[in-house]
């Protein structure tokens, strides 16, 4: 009884239900937040920690940033959504909030768009700078199947940049498909894979959050580098459990927590790297189960910018 009066309590306030109702469309930092509600920081940060101290919230660290969601499980996160349902569809403030997380959301969107019109000739190469590309690409040859000879059917590789998932993969699938939303990476993937005569494969453009294909087209597939460039990471796994068959396998690649700033400020990534019991966490709530993990340390020429890739596994 207190820990649902402790909710009701924490959420008497218009401020805070709008809160709620802005978290429920994805995580957002407290400096987006304050532009979406249009107040000043320190009275966003207060109302933001009794939210998560009433278990209605959830706070993440990474770095300089912190990331705010809506409470999934527990008490909280059944009050959360109870709360929800009751707020009204029509409310001016709420439909204003909209508006601005929406012009947020739009202008996060281009910086990312530019980063990849202005890198999208190079990327393989400032991959090399922190990833031993090799060593993941064995790793994910072996974690697809039985060997790494195995026929594997079809394989869609989402936010496929340059398409190199789909030319490592070309041998062992009858069909590939990438799915990215840049029309300059999409143009270099199409180059390399006519470059090497690659004729199983071909990408699309489209949206990792509404890929373009049907539920159940897919027995692979990949997500190599891409989550820590996403808005809606969870989404996102959950977009990739409805394009896989039954038995079919996700293979994420990406980086485990670190502390590398200018990774965020110089290259885009708005996640510096998800922990594992986070990921297992986004792929059980997608319907995957047998979850696996494999850790690949690499380096940066200078020794403290050292990161570990992950490579997770699931079934549906």
């Amino acid at each position: 009884m207190e820990t649902l009066l402790a909710g009701l309590r924490a959420v008497a306030e218009s401020t805070r239900l709008r809160l709620l109702a802005i978290l429920a469309d994805g995580e957002l930092t407290v400096s987006e937040l304050t532009r979406v509600l249009n107040q000043s920081q320190p009275r966003v940060s207060r109302h933001l920690k009794l939210l998560c101290d009433a278990g209605l919230l959830e706070r993440s660290r990474e770095g300089a940033w912190a990331f705010y969601r809506l409470a999934r499980s527990g008490q909280g996160g059944g009050l959360a959504a109870a709360l929800l349902e009751l707020l009204p569809e029509g409310d001016g403030a709420l439909a204003r909030d909209r508006e601005r997380l929406a012009l947020v959301r739009g202008e996060r969107a281009e910086r990312a768009a530019a980063y990849f019109r202005e890198n999208a000739e190079s990327w393989d190469s400032i991959r090399d700078l922190y990833v031993g590309e090799s060593a993941v690409e064995h790793a994910m040859l072996e974690a697809a199947g039985e060997g790494e000879l195995s026929r594997l059917g079809d394989l869609v590789d989402l936010g496929t940049g340059t398409g190199r998932i789909l030319e490592l993969f070309s041998p062992r699938v009858g069909r590939g498909t990438g799915i990215d939303s840049s029309r300059e990476m999409l143009n270099v993937a199409r180059a390399n894979l006519s470059a090497r005569g690659i004729g199983n494969c071909q990408v699309r453009l489209g949206d990792l959050y509404d890929v373009p294909m049907d539920s159940g087209c897919a027995d692979v597939v990949t997500l190599h580098h891409v989550l820590h460039f996403l808005d809606d990471p969870a989404a996102a796994i959950r977009e990739a459990s409805r394009l896989l068959r039954p038995r079919g396998r996700l293979l994420v690649v990406d980086f485990a927590p670190h502390g590398l700033e200018f990774l965020r400020t110089q290259h885009a990534h708005r996640r510096l790297g998800f922990a594992d019991e986070e990921m297992e966490n986004w792929c059980k709530s997608a319907g995957l189960t047998t979850f696996d993990v494999r850790h690949l340390q690499t380096a940066g020429d200078d020794p403290h910018e050292t990161l570990t890739v992950s490579l997770w596994t699931a079934t549906r």
